[in-house]
């Protein structure tokens, strides 16, 4: 049984007996030590039923609590319960965590439903540079949070290969390949400037060569069909280099040929959610408490980048997912509550689409902060940056801030191979660790079985706040989970590693007597939840370093 629940139960139990009902009973880490290994304000939700003080009843519940036998004391302190568990507690939550082994953390609440979960979703326009790598590790680390709870999930990637911005992307491949032929086409007005465009043009200028002396219809259809695919190449180098793969990748295109755009315009004109003016079609958001009407289809009869996003969200719907996790910039909240409102008056289920929303990340490197922009090629390519400062902690340093915070990329941290590097820290914990058995084997000191080692000589705070520290693993994932927060995952892990690091410099593991095996099976479960909790993050767990 988990810490937070066997206290629950045991307050549950007496106010059974009392006849007291609070709402919930709240059991929280006190913040320090002298306050216990768990705490309850439970007293404060009585006092308007039992019409009596939080601290006479706190005291009340102290007494009756005092003699249950996972407590060496409970306190009764200003209103709040404070529980002292008896180690013997602590030392049976850590062999039930090494029991589960790897299914340790892993929940139930998504058995038997699918969740997709789209993210990056960049428009074939370039390669990713860092800001795109901020939402492929935040979308792929909180697939894998909900695949612990059993959610059967899906990565998509939804490319939006048609509109005036591929046109712009051809035009400007077609300037480079004028300019390698010395004629000097400017690039167009809003075009694309990135330098990965020149030797795509130069090789273009040798397969063509004088071919297409005019941007016209021929142009466009040659251009546009020889860039995105290779725009497409570019983009799945990076993801490569980050470790992200896709299960699905829909293209804008299959559902406009599929006649979801047709049907969805038709379902809203047969819900009077749309309305025609000036040519084009509107839907109807401001009666609904939305800042303007948005253009669903243009007056030449094109729809919309946000009435294509509606009738995809349909596909999605059709395709049995339970839940859909949109992974967005905080630029498109306007965006977001359009599509919302959509399939709300299409009488889509409440709750079937969820954003989580981050903001955007600038990199932080020997010249300061350097700000990227694809379009004006000013930009650092994410597979770049991979080979710089590695995977692990490129994933790590995108995801180990909140998501609604504006990230600053430490470049010269991220490569430090030192404790001040937060990613090496908590890797470096499970490598000391993996070093220790190794020596223990070594030894002959390393037991065959942790579980039927005695743990009682498990008796040092810092050993106990471990196992207190590993217990609430679960719920961290979970949280994480929830909150769509993966730094939570981050904050943890660096916890823990906190905890173990001092110890680990301070106390004797080995030739230490019937100590020894005890605090190696404490090292077994503590190296189990840093490989747990790094996997989750896609990022490594090393043996050596």
């Amino acid at each position: 049984m988990r810490l937070e629940a066997l206290v629950q139960g045991s307050i549950s139990a007496v106010l059974d007996r009392l006849g007291l009902s609070p709402p919930e009973i709240p059991v929280e880490r006190p913040p320090r030590p002298e306050f216990g290994d768990l705490t309850s304000r439970v007293a404060f939700l009585l006092a308007q039923e039992a019409r009596r003080p939080p601290q006479t009843i706190a005291q009340d519940l102290a007494r009756e609590l005092s003699s249950h036998p996972a407590f060496s004391q409970v306190q009764a302190v200003q209103g709040f319960l404070n529980f002292f568990l008896r180690p013997e507690v602590q030392h049976s939550i850590l062999r039930e965590i090494l029991r589960d082994g790897l299914a340790y953390g892993k929940g139930e609440e998504g058995r038997g439903k699918k969740l997709q979960v789209e993210f990056v979703s960049s428009n074939p326009t370039g390669p990713l540079t860092i800001g795109h790598g901020r939402q492929a590790a935040l979308g792929d680390v909180l697939a894998n949070l909900f695949s612990e709870l059993g959610w059967q999930v899906t990565r998509e990637y939804y490319l939006n290969d048609e509109g005036r911005q591929i046109e712009l992307l051809a035009q400007s491949l077609w300037a480079r390949y004028r300019q390698a032929l010395g004629d000097p086409q400017p690039i167009p007005e809003g075009g694309y400037h990135g330098d990965y465009l020149i030797p795509i043009g130069q090789e273009l200028a040798e397969k063509f060569g004088n071919a297409y002396p005019e941007w016209n219809a021929e142009a466009k259809a040659v251009f546009r069909a020889e860039v995105v695919p290779r725009m497409l190449r570019l983009i799945e180098e990076d993801l490569e280099a980050i470790g992200v793969r896709f299960d699905v990748w829909t293209r804008e295109g299959e559902i406009i040929r599929k006649g979801l755009v047709d049907e969805v315009l038709r379902l809203l004109r047969e819900r009077k959610a749309v309305y025609e003016k000036d040519g084009a079609i509107w839907l109807s958001a401001k009666v609904h408490g939305l800042g303007r009407d948005p253009v669903l289809i243009r007056s030449d009869g094109t729809p919309t980048y946000l009435m294509v996003d509606i009738a995809y969200h349909l596909d999605k719907f059709r395709r049995g997912f339970d839940w859909v996790v949109d992974v967005q910039g905080a630029d498109h909240i306007e965006e977001q509550q359009q599509v919302k409102l959509a399939l709300r008056l299409l009488g889509f289920p409440e709750g079937f689409l969820s954003y989580c929303l981050h903001q955007f990340v600038t990199l932080k490197g020997v010249e300061g902060i350097e700000k990227m922009s694809t379009r004006a090629g000013r930009f650092l390519r994410l597979k770049d940056l991979v080979d710089e400062v590695g995977r692990d902690a490129t994933r790590y340093f995108m995801v180990m801030r909140k998501p609604e915070s504006h990230l600053v990329f430490d470049f010269e941290l991220a490569k430090k191979q030192s404790l001040e590097n937060p990613v090496y820290y908590v890797q470096y914990a499970h490598t000391r660790i993996a070093s220790v058995f190794r020596e223990a084997q070594a030894r002959g000191e390393l037991p065959e079985d942790f579980l039927s080692v005695d743990l009682s000589p498990l008796k040092e705070p810092e050993e106990l706040r471990m196992i207190a520290e590993l217990d609430r693993f679960p719920d961290v994932v979970r949280l994480a989970a929830r909150e769509f927060a993966p730094h939570l995952l981050c904050e943890y892990l660096e916890n823990l590693a906190g905890i173990f690091h001092p110890y680990y410099a301070r106390v004797r593991i080995l030739g230490q007597g019937p100590a020894t095996p005890a605090r190696l099976a404490l090292l077994a479960g503590v190296k189990l939840v840093l490989f747990r909790g790094l996997s989750i993050l896609g990022v490594n767990a090393p043996e050596e370093m």
